[in-house]
């Protein structure tokens, strides 16, 4: 029997991300398994939403057509997971949600609005209907400052400002590369989120120009709330390894901070897409990859070992 999308686990009750390097994947029954000198991994891949390959990694092609056919997204990243190389397709047919998307763009005012609506989810008191774009991005800009001042004092950690190399990744400190590390994970799974419900990753509203543009629009709705503290928890507990475990920090952070079941709806929000297919925001998320009636009982769906293959 073919697969069809209405069977798959809805989005918010995926496993998050998984990140693999070194070895190989390949299709073995009805399962995925990643082979490395440590030995098997078995993927439940009906349960993933996203998965990074890094560096000395392979896949075969039956097990592309498995990810393909469970709507996983796949990047091929560079080491620590943090540059993207390249990345496969969502798993939606319709195209409703990007032309929305399009038509709020390309209408200078209702682009505004979301904007507008982006950044008013960020402050807790609603913004002045005559604040101009301008004093809005100097707030936000000043609550990222306060998040990462916070966090240092917090953590009793030295912080120098936001400092980053793409191109050398060793001249960063440890604690920006924890930040890049955290940021990278949140920018994936957003991406995911975006893919899945049809939404195109290019079209952003704060961000434009860049192909991951509506990536980092949304991922900029979580980041003082989660990628900032997991960071400098992070370095906190030790400066050795901090990629790795930023990134099963990351895992854990978000299943916590039920950001799966928060991705979705807040983009239908922002985009004020409550007649988006005769939806609205709360009924959006997942809507395209529906559950089968299970009880939910706030557990991940699968409990991997506690390491980063």
């Amino acid at each position: 029997m073919a697969k069809n999308l209405q069977f798959l686990p809805r989005f918010s009750d995926r496993w998050s991300h998984l990140y693999l390097e070194h070895g190989r994947l390949e299709k073995e029954s009805a399962s995925l398994v990643f082979f490395s000198v440590e030995g098997s991994l078995e993927i439940p891949v009906h349960q993933l939403s996203f998965l990074l390959l890094g560096p000395g990694t392979s896949v075969t092609h039956s097990a592309m057509n498995e990810l393909a056919a469970n709507n996983t997204l796949v990047a091929w990243v560079g080491e620590h997971g943090v540059r993207l190389y390249a990345h496969s397709t969502g798993g939606t047919h319709h195209s409703t949600r990007l032309l929305h998307q399009a038509k709020l763009f390309s209408n200078r005012e209702e682009r505004l609005q979301v904007v507008r609506r982006m950044y008013g989810k960020r402050f807790p008191d609603e913004l002045p209907d005559n604040i101009s774009l301008e004093e809005i991005r100097g707030k936000e800009g000043w609550r990222v400052r306060e998040a990462y001042r916070k966090s240092a004092e917090i953590h009793g950690l030295e912080w120098t400002g936001r400092k980053y190399d793409p191109n050398n990744w060793d001249r960063s400190d440890p604690l920006n590369q924890a930040l890049s590390t955290a940021n990278a994970c949140l920018y994936g799974l957003c991406h995911a989120a975006i893919l899945s419900a049809g939404y195109s990753p290019a079209i952003g509203f704060v961000h434009t120009g860049k192909m991951l543009s509506f990536v980092y629009d949304i991922a900029d709705l979580y980041k003082t709330e989660i990628a900032v503290p997991v960071a400098f928890a992070a370095v906190k507990e030790s400066r050795h390894e901090v990629s790795h475990r930023v990134r099963l920090a990351c895992r854990d952070f978000f299943h916590r901070a039920r950001l799966m079941n928060r991705i979705l709806p807040d983009i239908a929000e922002v985009l004020d897409a409550s007649d988006d297919l005769g939806e609205s925001p709360g009924e959006l998320e997942g809507k395209l990859i529906t559950l089968d009636d299970r009880a939910r009982d706030g557990s991940l769906p699968w409990q991997p070992e506690r390491k980063d293959t």
